[in-house]
């Protein structure tokens, strides 16, 4: 793999990491593209995995600051109340991540993984539909029952092709949660369980260069990290806006697109 594939993958998967299209899709569609095999080699995804953590903490850097000074301050508030919201969300991927992780990884090497790909962007399409239409109750704060929800459809987004940012903010925005409050909190959420990933994939032996450079490493890092940030901010700000419709058309093409190629 050379650098300007590294820079164009590091660029997808900081860009749909964000955006409600699915980094998992999109990177298995660009590698298809590109022609380039990664299934044995995982240091380039632990690494744009890490870029995109960066980019999400250096935006959200005051929500996360507040977070940290209120989680050591004495008595319970409204921090520690968030934070462990933040945790209940976290519990059903933790569970999928530890007992369906070898499958998922086998459904991303299988034959018919564009057909997966394709089907799980028409369902992605289908939900930001569904939140887009659905009738605005603007609920302030977010509860236990709804984090817990909300962690349950970024547990079912472990489908390749299932945007993770798409499936929990639709299903914020359906509980009837604020806009910008639902994209604050899906992107922090998925914090942990990345981290948690990155740390798995490292301990497996997911540093093992085979056939990257550094040179590719770093620029595919320094893609993702930029264009992360970029896309992180921008995401925020189309969901207050309430724009979600453009990007289920989108998912509802690439999906057609992608199937149609595993069939023809």
């Amino acid at each position: 793999m050379g650098i300007l594939e590294a820079i164009i993958l590091g660029a997808v998967q900081g860009l749909t990491e964000f955006l409600p299209v699915s980094s998992s899709g999109h990177l298995q569609l660009a590698k298809e593209l590109l022609g380039v095999e990664m299934e044995s080699n995982l240091t380039f995804d632990v690494l744009l995995h890490m870029a995109t953590v960066m980019s999400t903490i250096v935006v959200l850097w005051s929500e996360i600051w507040w977070l940290v000074k209120g989680i050591f301050a004495r008595g319970m508030n409204e921090e520690k109340s968030y934070f462990l919201k933040l945790v209940v969300s976290m519990l059903p991927i933790g569970i999928v991540g530890l007992l369906l992780r070898d499958k998922i990884d086998a459904m991303l090497a299988s034959e018919y993984i564009l057909l997966v790909v394709g089907a799980m962007l028409m369902l992605t399409a289908l939900l930001l539909t569904f939140a887009y239409y659905a009738k605005p109750r603007h609920k302030a704060t977010i509860s236990y029952r709804d984090a817990f929800v909300i962690g349950l459809s970024q547990a079912v987004a472990s489908m390749p092709g299932l945007s993770r940012s798409g499936t929990t903010i639709a299903t914020g925005l359906l509980l009837g949660n604020e806009k910008g409050a639902v994209a604050t909190f899906s992107f922090l959420m998925v914090l942990a369980p990345i981290m948690g990933q990155t740390l798995l994939d490292v301990v497996d032996g997911g540093f093992a260069v085979v056939g990257i450079s550094t040179a590719s490493l770093v620029a595919g890092f320094l893609s993702a990290f930029v264009v992360g940030c970029l896309a992180c901010k921008t995401m925020i700000s189309v969901v207050k806006r309430g724009k979600l419709i453009w990007f289920a058309l989108y998912c509802a093409i690439v999906g057609c697109v992608a199937m149609g190629a595993y069939l023809l």
